[in-house]
């Protein structure tokens, strides 16, 4: 069978499919055990743990919104719109940039860092019982070196988005 640009389409194999919906089973209901779990601890979202572990690892705890869009591989939308209830929730402030004054800056506030604090240990915990335990090393490092290379590759079809340098 071919596509519409006259190629053959190499189908997946048995095994291939197989791991392939293992893949997405996996990622699904781990992704969604994560943030069910962040959720009934402090009502907060896996994306906004996110925010907080990464605006938690840079300097002064703030970041550019593009940047952090990038870094999330989210659209700028969906992260300033998470942005603006966090920052109703007290854990994020918003500031103009002060290199340019055009950018804008999300910030930690200290309550948002004290919630990290206090929940990290359980986010981790959980992503140590629901997926890094249950492999070996070996096989924990292939599945980073996977997706670092999906990741690399869908960059670099989007040279704009700077997600592997932030």
């Amino acid at each position: 069978m071919t596509d519409d640009g006259g190629t053959e389409t190499v189908w997946l194999d048995e095994d291939e499919q197989r791991s392939w919906r293992a893949l997405l089973m996996g990622m699904t209901l781990l992704l969604d055990r994560l943030d069910d779990d962040l959720h009934r601890a402090c009502d907060l979202s896996l994306v906004e743990y996110e925010i907080l572990v990464r605006l938690s690892e840079r300097e002064g705890r703030q970041m550019r919104m593009a940047q952090l869009a990038d870094a999330l591989a989210h659209s700028r939308s969906r992260v300033t719109h998470t942005i603006t209830r966090m920052e109703r929730a007290g854990l994020v402030a918003r500031t103009s940039s002060p290199e340019d004054g055009r950018g804008v800056i999300a910030a930690m506030t200290e309550a948002g860092y004290d919630l990290l604090v206090r929940v990290a240990p359980m986010h981790v915990g959980g992503v140590r019982a629901h997926l890094v335990d249950l492999a070996s090393r070996e096989d924990f490092r292939a599945v980073g070196r996977v997706m670092n290379a999906v990741s690399d590759h869908l960059v670099a079809a989007h040279p704009e988005m700077e997600m592997r340098r932030a």
